[in-house]
């Protein structure tokens, strides 16, 4: 049993979080509320039936409940059309997408947001020696970074006066770095100054991580493409494959063709008897999301009071994403509390953890996932790179109860060490 591995102390400081958090918990609780109405609305406006859960095999014609969910999911995120397809296989696979779609040789595109996150880099052409990197296609690539979190607006700005930028690209999510999350006010007021000065440019914001943790999407503010991945947010925990692409009409038009071919568009792609699961994970999303955030504050508290100083975001800050990271100091504190994370999931829990390469990171990496889908970050997952000052990046955890196990689970290992 778990509950007798774990440290009593630990215990009692949970039992006395449940008081301290009551306001947090609260406001979590409110915001799952609103964008519960909004999906549920969603559904009933597009009369969603037991037929649209179908099984379309061969070309995938007239598939109606694709059409659904599609529509159902630009409503969700704010856009005009939306491409939801389990050929997507991951966030990543959907961003190399998009920029595929809509970046030709001789375009310029620019990260807003500083150096994009490892698994990006390589596609984009900033390391390695693919021949499908963007880079070897002929697009120029530059980056603003963030100063002090906050957006370099006056540098953006006069960039974009110049008019020959096709993209920018806004990671609202921190990824592997230490900067914080970018919240959707802060990318709405730079959105805001970008089209006073240039209303061409295409604005893309990669959103993973970050999907109904607040009340309003990047759709809302003005993005022209949202980008992400069915094993985080809107899988909801029970889509075990899948990626979205919303925005702009006529963008997703372009990168529905990108991913099937010129004149076929959205209108084709079997559904591999997987709608129903897209139907229901997008449904139950808003309660997924309430979890991971439930749980990643608890860890926050629970770090704080235990003495790690570098926690971030702190239990009571604002958020706008279910990632939570803590320094831990030590390689060993790093592998002990993963481990801890693994042998408290319903999968694998017989996995010893160690550090070990892998395949996109430049360093080891320790990583937890026993997950009913593989590697699922709405489910509680933590990862570090094997590197000082040794930074533990969790996220996911499906209900608060099953969070809490872990988390004292591997703080108890820390401190049985």
């Amino acid at each position: 049993m778990i509950l007798k591995q774990i440290d009593n102390d630990l215990l009692e400081m949970a039992k006395q979080s449940d008081i301290d958090l009551k306001e947090v918990y609260d406001e979590i609780d409110n915001i799952c509320l609103y964008n519960s109405n909004r999906i549920l609305s969603a559904f009933i406006e597009n009369r969603v039936s037991y037929s649209d859960f179908a099984d379309i095999n061969g070309y995938g014609n007239y598939d109606t409940g694709r059409d659904k969910l599609e529509k159902i999911f630009a409503s969700v995120l704010g856009c005009e059309d939306a491409l939801v397809r389990p050929h997507i296989m991951s966030g990543t696979n959907a961003l190399y997408l998009a920029f595929s779609a809509l970046l030709k040789h001789g375009d310029t595109m620019i990260s807003l947001t500083g150096t994009p996150y490892d698994s990006l880099q390589e596609m984009i052409g900033l390391c390695g020696e693919s021949s499908q990197s963007l880079k070897a296609h002929g697009v120029k690539y530059e980056q603003i970074d963030l100063v002090n979190n906050e957006f370099d607006a006056e540098k953006i700005v006069n960039r974009l006066k110049e008019n020959n930028v096709k993209l920018v690209e806004i990671q609202r999510s921190r990824g592997y770095s230490d900067r914080e999350s970018l919240c959707l006010a802060k990318i709405e007021e730079m959105i805001s100054k970008i089209r006073e000065v240039n209303k061409e440019v295409i604005i893309m914001v990669d959103n993973c991580y970050g999907e109904l943790v607040e009340t309003r999407e990047p759709g809302h503010i003005g993005a022209d493409i949202v980008v992400g991945s069915l094993m985080k947010n809107l899988g909801g925990g029970v889509a075990a494959t899948g990626g979205y692409i919303a925005g702009r009409a006529d963008l997703i038009q372009m990168v529905a063709e990108r991913l099937t071919a010129p004149g076929i568009g959205k209108e084709l792609g079997a559904n591999f008897n997987l709608n129903n699961s897209f139907f229901k994970g997008l449904f139950m999303a808003p309660n997924a999301v309430k979890g991971a955030l439930k749980t990643a504050v608890f860890s926050a508290y629970m770090l704080e009071k235990l003495g790690f100083n570098n926690v971030a975001p702190k239990y009571n800050d604002y958020r706008t994403d279910i990632i939570q990271t803590v320094e831990l100091g030590t390689k060993d504190n790093l592998v002990k509390f993963t481990q801890g994370i693994q042998e408290s999931s319903p999968v694998d829990s017989f996995v010893h953890v160690m550090p070990a390469p892998m395949p996109g990171y430049p360093f080891d990496e320790v990583m937890a996932c026993g997950s009913f889908t593989q590697g699922s970050t709405i489910e509680l997952s933590a990862d570090a790179p094997v590197i000082e000052p040794y930074t533990l990046f969790m996220q996911g955890g499906l209900s608060l109860e099953y969070g809490k196990l872990s988390i004292l689970l591997a703080l108890t290992k820390i401190r049985q060490k």
